[in-house]
């Protein structure tokens, strides 16, 4: 099972990134999930998401973005939880600070998700942003 749950947060974070329905998103995730995105540069106070938080962060991300890719660079799991290192690009719809739109951003992710019956019961995101 846990090469099985790889799979599955490789899976989701490609849907993300190939902008998938959030229908298709919202298949990936328990009813009780619980997202955690730590204090980063677009974010400095972090954010605690439920499921219907992470899919309208989700809607409001497309109006920021007009493409993004992941690419999973490691993959580590232990039981039910799966951690993830993602390199993750970026292009902007939309001027954000000095940047302006067409612009790339990049990062790498750290993500620590835990699964339960298959879905994504909790999802830690550590973003750390290339300068701008």
């Amino acid at each position: 099972m846990p090469n099985a749950l790889v799979g599955k947060a490789k899976a989701f974070v490609a849907a993300i990134g190939s902008g998938a329905s959030a229908d298709t998103i919202a298949s990936f995730l328990a009813p009780d999930v619980v997202q955690e995105e730590f204090p980063n540069r677009l974010l400095p106070q972090g954010a605690t998401r439920d499921r219907r938080a992470m899919l309208e962060a989700l809607e409001r991300g497309r109006t920021v973005l007009s493409a993004q890719s992941f690419e999973a660079v490691n993959a580590i799991s232990n039981g039910n939880a799966v951690a993830l290192e993602t390199i993750w690009i970026g292009t902007l719809a939309v001027g954000l600070g000095t940047l302006h739109p067409g612009d790339v951003m990049r990062a790498r992710f750290a993500q620590f998700f835990e699964f339960k019956d298959g879905l994504i019961v909790r999802l830690r995101n550590y973003d750390c942003f290339d300068p701008w």
